[in-house]
Order: C-alpha cells, then structure tokens, then sequence
C-alpha cells in the first residue's frame, strides 16, 4: 500500500463584500456615537478605577500628580454615579417585579412603527399582546406574530371600553399600557383646517385620556402595571409647520405629570410605574420626507433604538424617561437660556425649515 496522503483540493472562503456606499467614514460620527464611547470609557466608574490599579502596577506613587488625578477623578465619577442612583430610587422608588407571562399588554398604534416594532418583539417571547390599531392584519399574520389585534380608533371613547371588554375576556386585565398612537399634519397654523387639528388633538392626546380611563382601573385592581406615554422632543420645543402635533404633543408632557402626581396619592397604586418616551426625528414613514439639518448633533433615531430603551425599563419594572438622540435628554436646558440665544440656536439648528425643506426635495 502506498504511504502517500492524499491531498484534497481547499479554497478558502471569501470575504463578505461590504456594501459599497458613496458617504465618507465621518457621515457615520455623530455625538451619540461619541458620548456613549466615552460613557463606557473615560467617565464610567469601573474603568477610572482600572486606570488606577494599572498606575499602581506599575509602581506609581500616591503622591504622583498623575495618580491623585486619576484617583479624584475615579471618585468623582464614582460620586455621580451614586448620585445618580439614589435619585432616581428617590424620584421613582423602588422596582416592581415583571413576569412578561402575567403581563398583558396593550399597545396603540401597533400595527407598524415603533408600535409595530414593539408589538413583535413581545410576541416572539410569547408575551400577551393586544393592538390598538385603525389598520387591520389579516388572521394568519397576527396567528404567526404572536399579537392579538383589535381594530379601533383610539380616539373613540366608545370604541376603546369595548376592545378593552374584549381584551379582558380574551387574555386578561391589562397591566402595561403603551400609549404609542400618533398622526401628523405638516401644515402651518392658516393652512391647517378645524378637523384636522381636532383629529391630531383626539388621537395623539385624547386618546391618551380615554385608554387611562379605561385600562388604569384594572391595574389598580391588579396591583401593578406599567404605562407607557409616547411623546416628542417636539413638545418642547415647538416647530413652523407641525404646529398641532407639536402642542398635542407637549400636552403629553404635562399629562405624563400630572399621571405620576395622582398615581402617588391612589391607595393601591404604589406599584404602578410610569415611562416618558420623549423621541427625536425617528426614522419612520410619520417624518420621512423631513430631513435633520445636523446629521452629527441630530442625527435620525430608529425605532430599534427607541423599542429597546422602552423594553429596559418596562421588564426591570422602573419607572424613568427614555429620549433619544442625546439633545433630547437636555432639550429643556435651551428654555433656561436667554432668547436671544435660543433664537440663534433654533435658526442654526434649521429646526423651523426643515418641513419646507423636505417638501421642496420631495418636489
């Protein structure tokens, strides 16, 4: 027999190709990207205190001007994470447990979007899920993502306490309420027409009204729940051309506090947690021919972003805020500021362009 090996022809495989694209290395830096490196980095606790151990490893002195710099600032950092802790066990108390399959979860607007989006990511977990939506799906896609969907206007009062009879008979009392329903009319003040502004008014904030009234009772019943109110930067800030969303908008900001004010003097409701969404321009069909100015201090937020901040705090069972991009969580700082200057910022931002802009290159 012969001792020769036989050789059997090999060619590697080849390198994924990446998909070519025209945009420069920079057109993905924005300064979420760079504030979420330097959260993990150079202002996270765990790694001050690293850069401590390794000076020490290396023999450095505690007298050295490099290690009392690195030990005041590990301890400032460790300080304001402290802080920032105990705040918020202050101001939302403490976390209730969540069991996503003694959860029932109703979520308007569901049918696509970030609705839609959250709507799937539970119903692949096997979550109880109920939609609120105009839009139908037909039985055999509901049946394979998981969802239960009821066909309802949202700003119907009559429409809602009976989806909600149905919902209760279906899967069981209600105990997360993501109020996420939302229209937009980019008219300005003169061009807008008394229905559209009622229709934006009974959608994205009466509706809010009706699904608490309808669906808050069983929580307290229940003892637990979360609810979830979906609002914008917008109601902050205001914009030419979305003058309606933008005021229905901002009366979610203060619904959203006079909920938590009531919930704290409800017997009953101490473990019911409330979420503020406050969203940037998100990368859906609502906005998609308005175009951010700044793509590195705005830039879009999709609603994968978002899904996942609200899935956070809902099965940790807090209560808190979730804004995106990074100008939202401090949006309110720009009140504080003298007019002038605010005046300067939003004509630098093109804040009050940018729906004439996006319809001027939909032309």
């Amino acid at each position: 027999m012969s001792s020769a090996i036989k050789t059997v022809p090999f060619q590697p495989p080849k390198k994924a190709e990446r998909p070519k694209s025209d945009a420069p290395w920079h057109h993905y830096l924005t300064i979420d990207l760079v504030w979420y490196v330097l959260g993990y980095t150079v202002f996270h606790p765990f790694v001050s205190w690293i850069v401590v151990l390794c000076l020490r490893a290396q023999y450095t002195k505690y007298e050295a001007p490099e290690m009392r710099i690195a030990i005041g600032w590990s301890m400032l950092m460790s300080v304001i994470g402290i802080f920032g802790i105990v705040s918020d066990r202050i101001a939302f108390g403490p976390h209730r447990e969540v069991d996503l399959s003694e959860e029932v979860i109703v979520i308007t607007g569901g049918v696509d979007g970030l609705g839609g989006l959250l709507a799937e990511t539970y119903g692949m977990r096997n979550a109880n899920i109920a939609v609120l939506d105009l839009k139908t799906v037909d039985k055999e896609e509901a049946e394979a993502k998981g969802v239960v969907y009821y066909q309802c206007d949202v700003g119907d009062a009559q429409q809602v306490e009976a989806a909600a009879a149905k919902i209760v008979n279906d899967l069981g009392p209600p105990t997360i309420l993501i109020n996420n329903a939302g229209i937009v009319h980019t008219k300005s003040i003169l061009e807008s027409t008394a229905a559209e502004v009622e229709q934006t008014f009974r959608v994205n904030t009466i509706s809010h009204f009706t699904t608490l009234r309808t669906f808050l009772p069983h929580m307290i019943a229940e003892g637990r729940g979360t609810i979830v109110t979906v609002s914008s930067v917008l109601g902050h800030l205001g914009a030419a051309n979305l003058s309606s969303y933008c005021a229905s908008k901002a009366a979610l900001l203060a619904l959203h506090h006079s909920l938590r004010a009531e919930l704290a003097n409800t017997p009953g409701a101490e473990e019911i947690k409330t979420i503020l969404v406050q969203p940037g321009q998100m990368s859906t069909k609502m906005f998609e021919h308005v175009h951010a100015p700044s793509k590195f201090f705005g830039p879009l937020v999709t609603p994968a972003e978002m899904a996942q901040g609200i899935i956070k705090l809902v099965e940790r069972g807090d209560s808190g805020e979730v804004a995106l991009p990074l100008y939202s969580r401090y949006i309110q700082v720009l009140g504080c500021l003298p007019y002038g200057i605010q005046h300067i910022a939003r004509r630098w931002s093109g804040l009050d362009t940018a729906v004439e802009n996006g319809r001027n290159k939909k032309k």
